[in-house]
């Protein structure tokens, strides 16, 4: 099953990662923040060497913009179409140099939490990534990712991607109301990105928020998994962004990857698994454990 496998390069195009990490039958690499043009030249020549396909997480180049997640549902109009003028260009520069299969974006973004949950784990790197839902209606929600939608259909159509949002850290309005999962079968081409690790941070705490029901709602609309594993012991993150593992127990704070990807798989038979992991944190026969464990897992689906 590794057909259905990536690895992400980020930054660069790290050839000691590219060597150690992907596999002659991966399906591809996903990129981001590249710092030169030449890391650019190395994907793309890598890619017609060896046959794997590209995807995209927004933006490809470093230095674009301060913050890497364009605020694309910000509530002020200026920082909203910065964002969209922005994006625009990455897009139209993305396009002339590659033809990527997926270009991700994260969403919300800004961020709406929900006032009820302590986010002081949660990682920002600006007061601008995010509002409480007490001062961001769900109207406002609405209004504003409907614009998105319209504007990911467009873009992926004129340039020839799959838009893909990837869940940042979710409020109410997508796990109670069913705004969200009506935009989607309106959008069919627009998929979603579930990231394993970012979903149970969440879990652990936000006392509202539940990973698996997010999973058995909108497994079936994702085109990529980001996987990873986090360690929460005594409500805080002991380690983070680790290869999966068969031995990481639930009972010891690990997130429980079996029954997430079990539940994905058997939703979503065509999903792509990006190994997010810092793989540096693995020896050689632990990289090659967790690739076999994730194959086999997937190879499950429909158990």
């Amino acid at each position: 099953m590794n057909h259905h496998f990536l690895i992400g390069q980020y930054g660069q195009f790290d050839y000691n990662k590219y060597n150690r990490d992907y596999k002659h039958d991966f399906h591809g690499i996903e990129a981001c923040l590249f710092r030169s043009e030449q890391d650019i030249e190395n994907l793309i020549r890598e890619s017609h060497v060896a046959g794997f396909r590209i995807g995209i997480h927004f933006p490809l180049r470093a230095g674009i913009s301060p913050l890497r997640d364009p605020l694309l549902i910000a509530k002020e109009d200026n920082v909203r179409s910065d964002a969209y003028s922005i994006a625009e260009q990455e897009l139209a520069y993305i396009h002339s140099r590659m033809q990527p299969d997926y270009v991700l974006f994260h969403y919300p973004k800004p961020v709406i939490l929900d006032d009820r949950a302590d986010w002081s784990n949660w990682r920002f790197d600006s007061r601008m990534e995010y509002e409480f839902e007490s001062e961001y209606s769900l109207d406002e929600f609405r209004t504003y990712s409907d614009a998105l939608f319209e504007w990911l259909s467009l873009m992926g159509t004129r340039y020839g991607f799959t838009p893909v949002l990837e869940f940042d850290a979710l409020n109410r309005y997508v796990y109670e109301d069913d705004y969200l999962q009506r935009k989607l079968e309106e959008y069919s081409s627009i998929k979603l990105c579930l990231d394993t690790a970012r979903l149970y941070i969440q879990d652990r705490i936000d006392p509202c928020f539940h990973a698996e029901t997010i999973l058995r709602r909108y497994a079936k609309y994702a085109a990529t998994v980001h996987l990873s594993n986090v360690q929460i012991v005594d409500g805080q993150i002991r380690q983070s962004r680790i290869p999966v593992l068969p031995g990481q127990q639930p009972s010891e704070g690990w997130a429980p990857i079996e029954r997430y990807l079990r539940m994905i798989s058997c939703e979503n038979p065509d999903v792509k698994i990006m190994f997010e992991h810092r793989s540096e944190h693995a020896s050689d026969e632990q990289l090659e454990e967790c690739y076999r464990w994730a194959s086999q897992l997937i190879q499950k689906r429909g158990e």
